[in-house]
């Protein structure tokens, strides 16, 4: 008996090792080929790919066309499953991957019908546009047939990969938009619902005027709070879901994420080099790989000149999103400006459903869609709504941003910026000749009624929503020298009325950038970096001294609370435990307030989560003038729901991170570590090891320069001066392969975890990779 089962345990583990030499062989011969020599027809001359030690792209092409191949060849090595998501995720094909648990947000991105516009767009597009995307298309699909076997993930899967096609780049775009501006629908119909449901005082509550404003010249809207109002007998706390103490500490309202990004400029004349200097920083979640891929293009334009453009391009797309090429340098952040109205239908409007079928791995699923003259139509109760959003226009997606490659100033790169397809942004731009500027750069409708709210059809002016804004807000070298952007409104007053409100940020990161500008007259690219990771906590000073004066009321009960808050040391520092409790209490505080609200919305299927950035100036109101009729029935002050509100914060923290009830279990680095992970080992939590970076103690947070979440920052650090792009920085939290036993997986991501500066510059070659023209066909 026992000589079987020595038999038997020799046979598994044999079987075993069998299995892990398969594996392990298996993902070697998907490995893609760097150097060496690739014949194809689809390039006119000789072309190279080189990689450094990070895995930056460096090309070598003789037209933008060869480059364009060469771009997407080097996209489909690296990154074609990253690419494919992308694709699938705006088109609504995910389910075809991932079965039904990915049919619902199929159908939340089947509403938009984007596939069906990227390809009519596509055929409207310039010649030279099309066959640029046609020739990156050509250079991903040529990847794909060189590798010997499809990406780890279509073998885990067993799903094929679907060629690329050119409206597939149109396509990835399109994610952005959802990424970028998804969150604005979403935020109008959710203030609908309060001013239907609590009346306009209660929209004009939630929406006052924050005292965070930092717009570049210096206006502000007046900050006068409004009435606080009560709540009608309709929705009474005695009747609300959220009536009493422990239902109101139950409610959630989630933290939105605020995708979104810094940057800044100085003029010429403070630096030591007489040109502009450019910080840009994208703040997005976090995966594996990363979002952005190093590439450098050389190349030259139609006249012959020598062009070399350096920077992050996005998998899926032929550009270099944010970069410098020696005289022009650019980065973005989101505008958020109002690109979306919601349009209450009367009973008569005509309107067509349409059927979309969603592919599954095993068979299909129907799904339906309303469709009105001003888009696609959803229902609240008895109420239909059509969203008129900028995405959904034929000028929402185009190629145009490629020209800032070949444009050598900023005030050629401003007449250029009101014409591209991208999610409408805050464009700085930086020249060698010492130019700074601000242009808000992207699609906007040229409507001028924007609105909060849904507003009637006959009040929709849809021949303006067809047609795009093309004079945009800019401001250039300003007399302060100075210029900035957080997602905060950076226009004049005079101009945000126009443009409206798409969610803007609170304004707290805005002013303290604007603030650290003002403290020096001459800038490096230090100097530009030690901004960047700046998580001074200046926004929660309030509400630390608030939660220290409530707890100094029970000292005994909370000294061991009080000696953490009196050592926050005022920053999101991966050591403090004060700077944890602050801001659990002010998200609690928050969420207990405002709980009834909540529960009126979450009967709709809608949240306070897309306007909680909005909430600060309204929660001090109510702590500062304490209503009554605002308590839960079963408490008798707002000092007892404040003291309920910490205790619960805490409490949860400690049943999450600490094994011993200490409160120095609860350090910022530990609560808010920085873990970036693959899709699958999220579901598959033994890859973890082999998939995802390394877990490093977080700092930052979401209202300073230093952003950053668990999962969610600075997508890139990036600060140049044009003309010395030698002492330039691009720091970015991944390597440049999606191929786990590649040696690009994780390049970068230590010197980034540890604020260390990487270079933009590639550095020596050590791969490279020749595509030789041929007449034979591919």
């Amino acid at each position: 008996m026992l000589r079987h089962l020595k038999t038997l345990l020799l046979i598994l583990l044999s079987l075993v090792f069998l299995l892990v030499v398969g594996v392990y062989v298996s993902l070697n011969l998907s490995l893609p080929k760097l150097s060496g020599e690739v014949q194809t027809s689809q390039i006119s001359a000789k072309t190279s790919i080189g990689r450094d030690r990070l895995g930056t792209a460096v090309i070598h092409a003789e037209n933008r066309q060869d480059a364009a191949f060469a771009l997407g060849f080097a996209h489909g090595q690296d990154r074609f499953f990253q690419m494919d998501l992308l694709r699938r995720n705006s088109a609504g094909e995910l389910a075809e991957l991932f079965g039904k648990p990915a049919v619902k947000l199929d159908e939340s991105r089947r509403f938009h019908q984007l596939r069906k516009r990227a390809e009519h767009i596509y055929r409207h597009l310039p010649t030279a546009q099309q066959q640029l995307l046609q020739r990156y298309a050509d250079g991903v699909n040529r990847a794909l047939t060189a590798q010997s076997l499809p990406s780890f993930e279509y073998l885990l899967t067993r799903a094929k990969r679907e060629p690329w096609r050119p409206a597939d780049s149109l396509l990835v775009i399109y994610s952005m938009y959802l990424d970028l501006q998804g969150n604005g629908p979403k935020r109008d119909l959710t203030l609908d619902h309060i001013e239907r449901r609590f009346g306009p005082e209660m929209r004009s509550f939630i929406t006052q005027t924050s005292n965070y404003q930092a717009a570049l010249d210096n206006s502000l809207f007046p900050s006068d709070p409004p009435a606080i109002p009560s709540l009608s007998p309709s929705v009474s706390l005695k009747q609300s879901t959220a009536s009493t103490l422990s239902q109101r500490l139950a409610v959630t309202i989630e933290e939105p994420i605020e995708v979104g990004s810094n940057n800044w400029a100085v003029t010429g004349k403070m630096t030591r080099t007489g040109s502009a200097m450019l910080s840009d920083d994208m703040h997005l979640s976090f995966a594996v790989p990363i979002i952005w891929y190093r590439a450098q293009l050389n190349y030259p334009d139609g006249e012959g000149k020598a062009v070399q453009v350096t920077g992050v391009s996005l998998p899926g797309a032929p550009a270099i999103v944010v970069g410098s090429n020696g005289k022009l340098a650019w980065g973005f952040t989101n505008a958020y400006i109002d690109t979306a109205d919601w349009v209450a239908l009367d009973k008569d409007e005509p309107l067509e459903v349409v059927h979309e079928t969603i592919k599954l791995p095993k068979g299909e699923q129907d799904y339906t869609i309303t469709l009105s003259r001003f888009g696609p139509v959803r229902r609240l109760g008895e109420q239909a709504y059509a969203l008129a959003w900028v995405a959904h226009q034929e000028y929402a997606v185009n190629m145009e941003l490629m020209a800032l490659e070949q444009i050598d100033s900023v005030p050629e790169a401003m007449v250029k910026a009101s014409g591209f397809g991208i999610p409408v942004q805050n464009l700085m731009l930086a020249d060698d000749k010492g130019h700074a500027a601000w242009q808000l750069a992207g699609a906007v409708p040229a409507r001028t009624n924007s609105s909060d709210i849904a507003l009637p059809s006959e009040e929709i002016a849809w021949d303006k929503w067809q047609e795009r804004d093309k004079v945009l807000p800019s401001l250039q070298d300003p007399t302060s020298d100075r210029l900035w952007s957080a997602n905060a409104r950076v226009m004049s007053t005079q101009e945000a009325e126009r443009y409206g409100d798409g969610g803007y940020a609170l304004g707290a990161r805005s002013a303290q950038i604007r603030d650290r500008l003002l403290e020096q007259e001459l800038f490096d690219e230090s100097d530009f970096y030690r901004i960047q990771l700046d998580n001074q906590a200046r926004f929660y000073r309030p509400w630390q001294a608030f939660l220290l004066e409530s707890l100094m009321r029970e000292p005994k009960r909370f000294v061991k609370d009080i000696v953490q808050l009196r050592d926050w040391q005022e920053c999101a520092c991966a050591e403090s435990v004060g700077f944890t409790l602050v801001k659990a209490f002010r998200s609690q505080v928050l969420d207990s307030a405002f709980a009834p609200v909540e529960a009126e919305l979450n009967s709709a299927q809608l949240s306070l989560s897309v306007l909680k950035r909005y909430l600060e100036p309204a929660i001090w109101q109510l702590l500062k003038q304490q209503p009554a009729d605002w308590l839960p029935q079963d408490v008798a002050s707002w000092d007892e729901l404040v003291i309920a509100s910490y205790v619960i914060a805490r409490d949860e923290l400690l049943d999450k991170y600490s094994e011993d009830g200490e409160l120095s279990a609860l350090n910022w680095g530990r609560v808010n570590t920085l873990a970036i992970q693959h899709p699958f080992s999220r579901q598959f939590p033994l890859l973890s090891r082999w998939l995802d970076m390394p877990k490093v103690a977080g700092f930052g947070d979401t209202f300073m320069p230093a952003v950053q979440r668990k999962s969610f920052g600075a997508s890139q650090r990036f600060i140049v001066q044009p003309g010395y792009e030698e002492r330039a920085i691009m720091a970015i939290p991944g390597g440049q392969s999606g191929h786990p036993l590649s040696k690009y997986y994780r390049a970068g991501f230590s010197e980034y975890a540890r604020g260390a500066a990487t270079p933009l510059l590639p550095g020596e070659i050590e791969a490279k990779l020749t595509l030789m023209p041929s007449q034979a066909q591919d």
